[in-house]
């Protein structure tokens, strides 16, 4: 399945695979959908994309007029990717890369605040609540007002409780459930499992 920027300064622009099968391209409507609720609010925004795979959904941020966007990605020849699809897009000089575990990276202080977080894991092993965990215990990278992005399959949601995240909207598409958590000061929140069909 081919990827490629929707919108934005590199529209059009197609972007190199990951080699093999370590990731999971993130779809040109889901893409388009989730920027769409974001609005005009990615313009002159930080971004950090976690489990970047090929760097799209940062891509797309920057493309649409981000500041700055800092990719978080284990596997090295995804790393490799994102800098090549960087170098495609003439994006580079708004990005960094950074090859490393994120739960570990999350566990440090963290060096910027981010106004979005996108999460899109590898699926079926818990890391997006492990990761969601990981924020809510090192609120320096939530502050109050920033926004979290979860992307998994509608199977995997559960309830969870956070103190300082709170969902605040979700998007089916097909077998991708976007969800969307707003960063606040410390009060305990449930999170019910409902997901809406679209």
């Amino acid at each position: 399945m081919p990827v490629r920027v929707i919108a934005g300064t590199a529209r059009g622009r197609r972007l190199k695979m990951v080699p093999g099968d370590s990731t999971r391209p993130v779809m040109d409507r889901v893409k388009e959908a989730c920027f769409s609720i974001i609005g005009r609010d990615i313009i002159g925004a930080r971004f950090l994309d976690l489990y970047a795979g090929t760097g799209s959904v940062g891509i797309e941020a920057l493309s649409r007029g981000a500041a700055r966007a800092v990719f978080v990605e284990l596997d090295r020849l995804a790393v490799q990717t994102i800098h090549e699809n960087l170098k495609l897009t003439g994006l580079a000089d708004r990005a960094i890369v950074r090859r490393a575990d994120v739960l570990h990276l999350l566990q440090q202080p963290a060096a910027e605040a981010f106004d979005f977080i996108y999460i899109a894991p590898p699926q079926y092993k818990g890391l997006w609540l492990q990761t969601l965990a990981a924020l809510d215990a090192n609120p320096a990278w939530i502050p109050p007002g920033k926004t979290v992005i979860v992307q998994i399959d509608p199977s995997e949601q559960k309830p969870a409780a956070f103190k300082h995240l709170s969902p605040y909207d979700e998007r089916r598409y097909g077998k991708t459930l976007l969800w969307f958590f707003q960063a606040h000061d410390s009060l305990p929140t449930s999170l019910p499992r409902r997901v809406d069909a679209q």
